[in-house]
């Protein structure tokens, strides 16, 4: 990876400014759901401090629309990360001020303060050069560890490095970066995407851009029903993007056929007349989805050949359900997936999963521990893996290759 770390800098008496992604589900109690985006700082946290650091965390919390909402307050995101780590944790209920200007003066090496949530104010997601110079005043140098949010250019994520000589990637962020890139570099043979979720025009430039990249893509989910459409398929109520059917059909042309193929589409489906009844549900070939009906998940013959593909794979990448998976009755298909992905890992395949419902998928199934690597930013993973350049990373400072870091792990 080009950028620094927080391996290669002095950290000892120094205060990291460090933006997080503590955008964390919570319960209808207000408490935390899941933390594992909490643990995944962890190992960045425990370095600087292992190193003399004192650390200013920053993070949002949902969309509370450029306001202050109490239900999307971090303090539970404080408590939470102080049942993790042995070192003092500080919350202030604020992210700019007086306040917080003195709550970050008194921080002492090894104590962690959390700011209150970024986005109650609107200039974070605006990139507002004078918020960012304040966020800029908490810390000596900065550090992102934040690469869900690594695809926005805001406050927190880009402006803020205009105001500091050292911008460095936290661990997880190296990671990310790494792991992915080395998909679209040096991935093992026969390389398979996966991908699924409602909508073809939210991954359209990642099949663009990985047709020519990987030896099969596998598409499931809603997004399936356009390139149906586009084969000259009736595929009844089920969802449509009218505008992206000439793509569709250009990529299917460019994908082949026969053993040459490198898109594979559902041979068969679960449909329903009603989303709301999953009990008047049956299986269909794709061909055949009655006027009135609906395409909901994939069928089991579906699954026996998707499965057979992903066996062989040496590398995986698995972006999007396979249908409602939030609906238990169409959830089989995306549940089949990733236990096949799970198994194609315990054989010694690379595997990759991004994407809230396939990381849900694989933490309801206990599967997580067995890929190799959950990524914890579906937007960012998508647009690094379309080739786009991401604005909180293209901000961090640039390795020089003549010199040698501060540290080694």
């Amino acid at each position: 990876m080009r950028k620094k770390t927080l391996r290669d800098v002095d950290l000892k008496g120094r205060r990291v400014l460090m933006r997080v992604d503590f955008n964390v589900p919570l319960t209808k109690d207000g408490d935390v759901a899941d933390n594992t985006r909490i643990r995944a700082v962890l190992p960045s946290i425990e370095y600087a401090i292992g190193k003399g650091a004192s650390i200013v965390l920053m993070s949002h919390l949902g969309r509370p629309k450029g306001g202050k909402d109490p239900s999307k307050s971090l303090k539970v995101a404080a408590y939470q990360l102080g049942e993790l780590t042995p070192h003092p944790v500080k919350f202030v209920n604020d992210c700019v001020g007086p306040d917080v200007e003195a709550r970050v003066a008194a921080l002492k090496p090894g104590e962690i303060l959390l700011l209150e949530n970024l986005r109650f104010y609107a200039e974070e997601e605006a990139n507002d050069p004078e918020f960012a110079r304040k966020l800029a005043g908490y810390g000596d140098l900065y550090a992102n560890d934040a690469f869900g949010t690594a695809h926005r250019a805001h406050a927190s994520t880009e402006g803020v490095c205009r105001y500091f000589s050292e911008n460095v990637a936290g661990f997880l962020m190296e990671k990310e970066l790494s792991t992915l890139e080395q998909l679209l570099g040096s991935a093992r043979r026969p390389f398979i995407a996966i991908l699924g979720g409602a909508k073809v025009s939210s991954k359209i430039g990642l099949i663009q851009n990985l047709l020519d990249r990987v030896d099969r893509i596998i598409i499931g989910g809603g997004m399936a029903f356009t390139f149906f459409k586009a084969a000259g398929l009736e595929i009844g109520e089920s969802l449509l993007e009218e505008d992206y059917l000439p793509m569709c059909r250009g990529m299917m042309e460019k994908s082949g056929k026969g053993a040459e193929k490198r898109i594979y589409l559902p041979v068969d489906c679960i449909v329903t007349k009603d989303v709301d009844s999953p009990a008047g549900h049956r299986t269909v070939s794709t061909g055949d989805i009655p006027e009135g009906w609906s395409g909901v998940d994939i069928g089991e013959s579906t699954i026996e050949v998707f499965s057979r593909e992903i066996a062989k794979a040496g590398t995986i990448f698995w972006n999007g359900p396979m249908g409602i998976f939030e609906i238990p009755a169409f959830s089989n298909g995306t549940r089949m997936i990733a236990r096949a992905i799970a198994e194609a890992t315990d054989r010694g395949a690379t595997s990759v999963v991004g994407g809230g419902d396939s990381v849900a998928a694989l933490n309801q199934m206990h599967l997580d521990s067995r890929v190799s690597h959950v990524s914890t930013g579906g937007g960012a993973s998508l647009e690094l893996l379309e080739g786009k350049r991401l604005p909180g990373v293209e901000a961090l400072s640039d390795t020089d290759p003549s010199l040698k870091t501060v540290d080694s792990r």
